[in-house]
């Protein structure tokens, strides 16, 4: 079997001055141990990997150490210390309430604490993932931990301190871990690499930093992965393969071809990073990260902020010093609006190359919103300072040539909506107004348009729109009824006289889309139609009256004459005359 060890535990403090990114949790401790100040209870608090355990045992240590340092430490001659680094003193109990967060586990150390040391003054209990004790584990816990023994000590450690109850809360000692810098990461891998004689670089140890995320014990979990791959030699090439990151020098092209607006080698450029197997919301968020530390590299003040290799520092520079300021908060807006939005879009792709377009014209449209309005004398000697609009276009007048002048891609008031959509609609292109002159003659226009649209209401029209509109009909019934109306106009009142209820009703159910046709087609909005029956109107429909009887046949062509619809009622049915 391997005698590997990996590095967490291989490397894991021993002193507290070896404890890595938490000075002020060991100085503390340190200081109450020198003023012999040590509380009966702790708690150590923060995210995973910072050291809270590692710092629980070293005090556990150093309180049964018999013959303790100058600073303060275990001296790891004892016999107590030497018990403890094998893992056999009997003073130190700990307990991973994760898997141990039952009343019945809690009674149980309980118990224990009944009992003195065997060896040494203290007899310390770490609970670990406190947070994971059940509410009747906490209570049965409280009265022990408030009153103990003056020989007990105990010390809990959690990651998730919003759990835990407030009267345990209160007492406690609460010690805060912070999360550990990537600087401080990197001087610790660099002494592991000094004693395993490993050469690596310094921007692959960064990455490692960075891919950790704040946890010494990932940074060191990695470490281990990338010596498997790389062996004695880490190259920053070997890293970024093997945690799948961006390499940098993709997002130093991408900016550098924002700033020439070279719009197909962004595409481009794009293109290629989808096909190394990136996601699109993985380059964004790396996009932004480079364009944030562009932005602290502006001012001296801010440098100590970007947190990799002394290279690529240099290489932030020189990117910074020819990158202007408003172009990078302009981009990072942009940038972010695109994160926000990313999971919403169906789209994904094209969705962040309409964001990597918008920064590329960011440049111009800012300064086409900064470039002062130009002064035009207007004939009566007065200076126009570019509020008016300019006077409209003939049409014998021919467009400038682009030789013409400076001709731009882009017009000034293109360029102007382009700089207020990229500030997100808050300020709208300023309306232009007309010239006095296109002014009187639009009014004009509007003058012989209004003239043009008289009504033109009169019996003959009406009847004419009326007929065109029954022909337009798809219903028989109602184009029938319509047909065989009497129209009279009074004023703005058009009568439509009817023979019956039943041609009423037909034309009761098309009057809105009538009279709406009527009035837009007579130029007239203030005309009205009114349905009145006249019975007799009927008799004058029917056919006179023959004086001998009448066939079946003219039976048959005198009701086909009065209603169409006989025959079809006769062609659906297949009905016949008999002769």
């Amino acid at each position: 079997m391997s005698n590997f060890i990996v590095s967490a535990r291989k490397y894991r403090p021993q002193r507290f001055e070896d404890v890595v990114g938490q000075q002020h949790v060991a100085g503390t401790l340190k200081n109450a141990l020198a003023t012999d100040h040590v509380a009966h209870a702790f708690l150590f608090t923060g995210p995973r990997g910072v050291g809270k355990t590692t710092c629980a045992r070293i005090l556990a240590k150093i309180l049964n150490c018999e013959n303790r340092t100058k600073d303060y430490e275990a001296c790891n001659e004892c016999s107590s210390c030497k018990s403890f680094n094998e893992n056999a003193s009997f003073n130190i109990i700990e307990l991973d309430a994760a898997s141990n967060n039952s009343v019945e586990h809690i009674r149980a150390l309980i118990e224990q604490v009944r009992f003195q040391p065997q060896q040494g003054k203290y007899k310390v209990f770490i609970i670990d993932e406190v947070h994971m004790l059940s509410q009747a584990a906490f209570n049965a816990f409280l009265k022990t931990l408030e009153e103990p023994p003056p020989y007990a000590i105990f010390i809990l450690a959690t990651t998730e301190k919003h759990k835990i109850i407030p009267t345990i809360l209160s007492r406690c000692q609460v010690f805060d871990f912070r999360r550990i810098t990537v600087g401080d990461m990197v001087l610790h891998l660099k002494s592991i690499c000094s004693m395993e004689h490993i050469e690596a670089e310094e921007d692959a140890l960064h990455i490692i930093g960075q891919k950790a995320d704040g946890a010494l014990r990932d940074a060191l979990s990695i470490f281990d992965r990338i010596t498997s791959f790389s062996g004695k030699k880490i190259r920053y090439e070997d890293v970024i393969e093997n945690l799948n990151v961006l390499d940098y020098d993709y997002y130093f092209q991408m900016t550098d071809a924002l700033l020439a607006e070279d719009a197909p080698a962004i595409l481009n450029l794009f293109d290629q990073i989808l096909r190394k197997g990136f996601e699109p919301d993985v380059f964004v968020n790396g996009l932004s990260e480079h364009l944030r530390n562009i932005l602290v590299c502006k001012d001296e003040a801010t440098l100590a902020l970007l947190e990799v290799g002394e290279s690529l520092r240099e290489r932030y520079r020189k990117q910074a010093a020819m990158t202007p300021a408003a172009f990078l908060l302009t981009a990072l807006n942009i940038s972010n609006d695109c994160d926000v939005n990313f999971k919403m879009a169906r789209h994904k792709r094209l969705h962040v190359e309409m964001a990597l377009l918008k920064m590329c014209y960011i440049n111009r449209a800012v300064k086409a919103a900064q470039a002062p309005a130009v002064e035009k004398k207007t004939p009566d000697g007065t200076v126009d300072g570019g509020k008016s609009s300019p006077k409209p276009e003939t049409r014998n007048q021919q467009p400038e040539s682009p030789a013409q002048g400076n001709a731009q891609p882009l017009s000034r008031t293109e360029m102007i909506e382009l700089a207020s959509g990229l500030r997100q609609g808050v300020k709208k292109a300023e309306t232009i107004s007309l010239r006095l002159d296109a002014y009187e003659e639009a009014v004009a226009v509007e003058e012989a348009e209004k003239a043009a649209l008289e009504s033109r209401l009169s019996l003959e029209n009406a009847q004419s729109e009326w007929k065109a509109y029954a022909e337009s009909l798809e219903s028989k019934l109602v184009r029938l009824a319509l047909s065989n109306a009497e129209l009279r106009l009074s004023d703005k009142m058009l009568t439509a006289v009817v023979a019956s209820n039943t041609d009423r009703s037909h034309l009761q159910s098309e009057l809105m889309r009538l009279l709406d046709t009527l009035r837009s087609r007579l130029h007239d909005p203030h005309l009205k139609i009114q349905i009145l029956v006249d019975e007799s109107k009927a008799q004058e429909l029917q056919p006179q009256a023959p004086k001998r009887p009448l066939t079946a046949k003219e039976k048959l062509d005198n009701m086909k004459t009065v209603n169409p619809l006989v025959d079809d009622l006769l062609k659906k049915f297949d009905l016949r005359l008999d002769e």
